[in-house]
Parts: structure tokens; C-alpha cells; sequence
């Protein structure tokens, strides 16, 4: 959970140098990018709170434990490389983003497979 506490903390940060510190230097469109950025980098530190919660409901397991090393790639991946690609400019960064989308849908479904699993127990 304190990861998960950690990256939002980062979020709100992030977001504010973008909207205090970027906006007059980027674009619209860079703007949106670095936005995108800043909001799955939100939802998923709070899923990573929610893995958190679910250990400590359920006891660690492999699939939790998958599942938050993958929300904390997606971040990386994909929120990194948005912001990366707003502030640089640098269009081949945006063939990373998709790489981060695969781990959030893997690490959400990991997730899932737990608790599903917990609620046939």
C-alpha cells in the first residue's frame, strides 16, 4: 500500500508541475498527452492501494503480488512515456505507451482472477 500511496502522491505532483510549470511552454495537443499521463497514473496508483487492501484482506498470493508489479509497470510504461513524449516531442516514444496499457489490463485482470478465486473459496 505504500507504493500504491507513493505514485499518487507522484500523481498529484506530476499534475501540478504540468499545470503550474508545463502549460505555457506545451501545446494543446501536448498538454492532452501529458494529461492522459497524469490521469492513468492516478487510477492506477489507486489500484495499486486497492491490492494493498486486498492482501491484507486475503493474505499476500502470487496473482496480488503480479498484479501490483504490473500497475507499477503500467505507470512507468505507460504514463512515463506519455509525459515523456509531451515534453520531448519524441513521436517513437509512443510505441512504449501500448506496452504499458497491456500490463494495467494484465495486472487489473490478475486481480480480478483473485478475487474471483477468493469468492469461490
Amino acid at each position: 500500500m505504500g507504493w500504491g500511496a507513493v505514485l499518487a502522491m507522484l500523481a498529484v505532483a506530476v499534475g501540478a508541475f504540468g499545470a503550474h510549470i508545463l502549460k505555457s511552454s506545451l501545446g494543446e495537443n501536448e498538454m492532452a498527452v501529458y494529461e492522459t499521463g497524469v490521469h492513468y497514473h492516478m487510477m492506477h496508483a489507486l489500484g495499486l492501494l486497492i491490492v494493498g487492501v486486498a492482501a491484507g484482506q486475503w493474505g499476500e498470493s502470487p496473482r496480488l503480488r503480479w498484479s501490483g508489479w504490473l500497475l507499477l509497470a503500467g505507470i512507468v510504461l505507460f504514463s512515463g512515456s506519455l509525459y515523456a513524449l509531451s515534453i520531448t516531442g519524441i513521436k517513437v516514444l509512443g510505441a512504449i505507451t501500448p506496452l504499458g496499457g497491456v500490463c494495467f489490463i494484465a495486472g487489473w485482470l490478475l486481480l480480478a482472477l483473485e478475487a474471483f478465486s477468493r469468492r469461490n473459496a
